[in-house]
């Protein structure tokens, strides 16, 4: 069997849990190196994702002695000093790949991507991390987020509460967007979840496997952030049936179009507005949240997505350029 056919061996580190989730969707074995006490990223599979046989656990300093197809990094610290301290010489010629998962942190403009090497494709989760990063003359592709929920799920909003998801909202600030949920919260009910919510009043941390079915019960989400990537939660709530109400800003406003499938807004008033209508009329948000059901069905397919990382490994490990770009359907 060769490498256009055969599941690959895959080196990565776990970074970000539901993105590893659902990128192991597909066949491909992955490798997640473990270090002693399980500092993160060496945290192996954890216990929070139901991951399956062919996410793997290797010691870390027995990397150096195992075959991989290719090594996909995922943070500045796996590519600047990870590679060096766990891969062998000839592990580090192997076909690489940087998953980007942000947006540039200091800079919106001007900031130039850690990877410099033209041999290491840069894979960036959308459009607008692509634009705003500088990438020199690295190669780049963009694969958007794909998601996959038990079928049983739908939305009910029978909560008369907007959710907002967002972990150490009182840390991360206003580039999450602390001041515009803390602006709302006053003039709407709304709930607060994630990591360190309880700071701020919040319920506390809800396990990702279970937020699905938690955030289905209520009449909207609001994703108060003004500066960050497209959330993994946004996606799964789209793909739910709930509507999602965001800032116009970064690539929410390809993903969203106010008052057809979602509302966003940079006006706060207009976006009050709109989700004040959403409480008060339940039929309303039902049918905003289909239609925008109907766009992440279509737009966060997980065979799309699988699909997406499936050519860009293979183009990978066999030194074929990459292909253009899945351009999301809006």
């Amino acid at each position: 069997m060769d490498r256009d056919s055969r599941p690959l061996r895959i080196l990565t580190w776990h970074v970000h849990g539901n993105y590893l989730y659902y990128l192991s969707q597909r066949e491909h074995e992955f490798l997640l190196p473990v270090k002693e006490g399980r500092p993160h990223p060496y945290g192996g599979r954890g216990e929070t994702f139901a991951f399956g046989p062919n996410v793997r656990e290797i010691a870390a300093e027995e990397v150096r002695h195992e075959d991989f197809d290719c090594v996909l990094f995922q943070s500045a610290p796996n590519y600047l000093d990870g590679q060096y301290e766990i891969l062998s010489d000839e592990q580090r010629r192997l076909p690489r790949l940087f998953l980007e998962h942000d947006p540039p942190r200091l800079n919106p403009t001007d900031s130039r991507h850690v990877v410099d090497d033209p041999a290491v494709t840069v894979v960036h989760v959308t459009h607008y991390n692509r634009l705003m990063w500088d990438n020199g003359s690295v190669p780049t592709t963009v694969i958007e987020h794909g998601v996959c929920l038990p079928p049983d799920l739908h939305y009910m909003g029978e909560i008369e509460r907007g959710l907002v998801v967002v972990n150490n909202l009182a840390q991360r600030g206003r580039r999450l967007g602390l001041d515009v949920f803390e602006h709302f919260r006053t003039r709407l009910p709304l709930d607060l979840v994630g990591m360190g919510s309880e700071e701020l009043g919040g319920l506390g941390e809800v396990p990702p496997h279970e937020l699905p079915r938690f955030a289905a019960r209520y009449r909207f989400m609001l994703h108060p952030a003004r500066y960050t990537s497209l959330g993994l939660a946004v996606c799964e709530a789209m793909t739910l049936g709930v509507p999602v109400a965001g800032l116009s800003t970064t690539e929410l406003p390809s993903v969203i179009r106010n008052g057809e499938n979602g509302l966003v807004s940079n006006n706060f008033e207009e976006l009050e507005a709109g989700m004040r209508r959403l409480l008060g009329h339940p039929d309303e948000a039902c049918a905003l949240g289909a239609a925008g059901r109907e766009t992440a069905l279509r737009r966060f397919n997980i065979d799309r997505f699988t699909a997406d990382w499936d050519r860009v490994f293979r183009e990978a490990v066999t030194g074929r350029e990459p292909a253009a770009v899945t351009e999301g359907v809006q």
